[in-house]
């Protein structure tokens, strides 16, 4: 049976967790008993479309998934563990910073662990979470939400295409 090489397109299924086991990416449905009670339409996200297609070597997915997949044949299956480094970086304290309450529109009303996009002076957008509400300051936090977190990926090479 062929082995999946470097450059070649392939399919895979994949499950992402942290290290508590909590799924922050699959491509497997993931609905629920519960789905109805916190979904609003079937574009929530849920369910996933089913594998995903990649070319080894492209950088498209994680660097350590496309090089564990190397050699591989259809059916097999492998975990990788990728380090914070390797995934969305080190949480950086520095990256955590407060603005001035008056900067947010009367009519927004900043909850804990709300995200907002806001727009630099060189117009380039950056997503920031509101970490903590004072009376005159709240603090953003703009590192990636799975910034520090080891990943760890389980996924079965489906075919080379």
């Amino acid at each position: 049976m062929a082995q999946a090489q470097m450059g070649d397109e392939v399919r895979i299924d994949f499950t992402g967790k942290l290290e508590d086991g909590t799924i922050i990416d699959t491509t497997q449905p993931q609905q629920d008993d519960d789905h109805q009670s916190h979904c609003e339409n079937d574009d929530c996200g849920c369910s996933a479309p089913g594998p995903m297609a990649l070319k080894i070597g492209d950088e498209d997915f994680f660097i350590p998934i496309e090089e564990a997949l190397v050699g591989m044949t259809p059916g097999d299956s492998k975990t990788v563990v990728i380090p914070a480094e390797d995934a969305f970086g080190e949480y950086d304290s520095e990256k955590v910073f407060a603005v001035e309450r008056n900067l947010f529109p009367d009519d927004i009303s900043p909850e804990v662990g709300q995200q907002f996009e806001i727009v630099g002076e060189d117009d380039e957008g950056m997503l920031v979470t509101v970490v903590k509400i004072e009376e005159d300051q709240i603090s953003l936090d703009s590192n990636h939400p799975l910034a520090g977190e080891e990943l760890i990926y389980d996924f079965e090479l489906i075919e080379i295409l």
